[in-house]
């Protein structure tokens, strides 16, 4: 963690909570749901990518494939943030649903570089495929995905995990959607290379939309702020509240994929304002930032305890040193 403790100098400590956490069965039967479909649909993709000799296909087997990892994953990560706090991890095991979401996208990464390599290789040299065999597959290929995106749908917006899973799923279905179009054109105009060229453009497809899940999955696993809180702001709203003349050592990070964790030290010289303040204070948090899991410290002055500060904040969004 980023934030170190330091109740040393402290007038008064107060903690209080806000939680707000989705139905948990809603969730296990989506992705025990969308692991078997997709299971199911691999299995296919497979047996009739090897018969057809289509690229496209067995690399969407591929990728499905590692959806079904990452579904797994991720349906991990999720029973084990539900997982209670013991003496020896006092936040349970919230933040393996950051690191599930983070693994997520590195696995599809690098199954999209693998495909890649593939795909230029066979472009050099294109080999029949059958048409239609690639058509049906492919089909069933975007009600699979499709449906299963559906399922994550609802969560998406709350739970970066469940995000990850919602995306893979609904590219899956439009690459399954343009390996039919592919299929067609292939049966139209015999073009052997337009396969090759299909498996690369899915590759860049789900990287693009893979590179953000990474990228805000590898910001939360180093605490970083969650994305939709301003800092600033969160800094001017404390400032604001009756009798706090200055905030400082404000920390804000995430400690999984729908849970967010605050601490401040707010100077307050007139004393201790009661517990009504600090649960107006958390209720406010968790209202109009979605933080759930607020620390407020209390000092009559501003001493400095010896805490790790980060560069001052500036209105405008940004730092200074």
């Amino acid at each position: 963690m980023s934030h170190v403790h330091c109740d040393d100098h402290a007038h008064g400590h107060s903690h209080s909570h806000s939680h707000h956490h989705p139905a948990p069965g809603a969730s296990n039967r989506a992705f025990a749901l969308g692991i078997a479909l997709n299971v199911g649909f691999v299995v296919i993709e497979l047996v009739y990518g090897w018969l057809s000799g289509s690229l496209a296909l067995l690399a969407d087997a591929g990728h499905n494939l590692s959806d079904v990892a990452g579904l797994v994953l991720a349906w991990g990560a999720a029973l084990a943030g539900g997982l209670r706090p013991t003496h020896r991890r006092t936040y349970g095991w919230m933040r393996a649903s950051i690191l599930a979401a983070l693994a997520n996208a590195l696995l599809l990464i690098f199954a999209m570089g693998v495909l890649a390599v593939e795909a230029v290789q066979r472009l050099q040299a294109p080999e029949p495929v059958a048409g239609w065999t690639v058509i049906v597959v492919a089909a069933v290929g975007v009600l699979v995905n499709g449906l299963t995106a559906m399922l994550f749908m609802a969560g998406r917006k709350s739970d970066l995990n469940v995000r990850g899973a919602f995306l893979h799923m609904a590219g899956d279905a439009l690459v399954s959607l343009g390996v039919v179009v592919a299929g067609l054109l292939y049966l139209q105009f015999g073009w052997g290379w337009l396969d090759p060229l299909v498996s690369l453009a899915i590759a860049v497809v789900i990287v693009l939309g893979t590179w953000g899940l990474f990228r805000q999955s590898l910001h939360l696993a180093f605490d970083g702020v969650p994305e939709g809180i301003d800092l600033v702001e969160v800094h001017a709203w404390l400032s604001a509240q009756p009798g706090v003349v200055d905030v400082h050592d404000l920390h804000v990070w995430a400690l999984g994929t729908s849970d967010v964790a605050l601490t401040a030290h707010l100077v307050m010289p007139a004393g201790h304002p009661g517990d009504a303040f600090v649960v107006a204070l958390a209720d406010g948090l968790a209202q109009r930032f979605h933080i759930q899991h607020p620390t407020i410290q209390i000092e009559l002055d501003g001493i400095d305890d010896g805490c790790a500060r980060p560069a001052r904040l500036t209105p405008s969004g940004g730092s200074s040193a």
